[in-house]
């Protein structure tokens, strides 16, 4: 597995985790992981600039028993290539709400509907520059 990861970070209902990055100037997508581990995502966010028969769209789901579910897509495409983003997801026992940088936003169900989540994955082409859960 490649990219950034991050266990045993506690994510607890009703708080918020900002991303802040910088996809690549070439950048085809990347992915950003909120889950338990590698194999048990809760959310998948996927921003495709161009990649999996995508273009500009924001791609969730999410990976347990040994599968992925459903894709979920909503909401518009904020990002930029080469150029900075902040992201705000918050969840509950129902839903991830993440927010997008040109305020718009996504609201994927809480499938597992787990309390707190300890694991965190970035890849693909972007730098992620921060990470702050409150």
């Amino acid at each position: 597995m490649s990219g950034v990861v991050v266990k045993n970070m506690s994510f607890k209902l009703g708080q918020t985790l900002t991303i802040t990055g910088i996809p690549n100037s070439e950048a085809t997508h990347f992915v950003i992981n909120v889950g338990n581990s590698e194999d048990d995502i809760a959310l998948h966010m996927n921003p495709r600039f161009d990649a999996h028969g995508d273009t500009r769209a924001v791609v969730c789901n999410s990976h347990h028993g040994g599968k992925w579910c459903e894709e979920h897509r909503e909401g518009g495409f904020p990002f930029n290539q080469g150029e900075e983003f902040k992201i705000n997801i918050t969840f509950t026992k129902e839903q991830f709400l993440v927010s997008l940088p040109d305020g718009s936003e996504i609201h994927f169900p809480n499938r597992q509907g787990d309390e707190k989540y300890k694991y965190m994955h970035f890849e693909g082409d972007v730098r992620i520059q921060g990470v702050e859960i409150k």
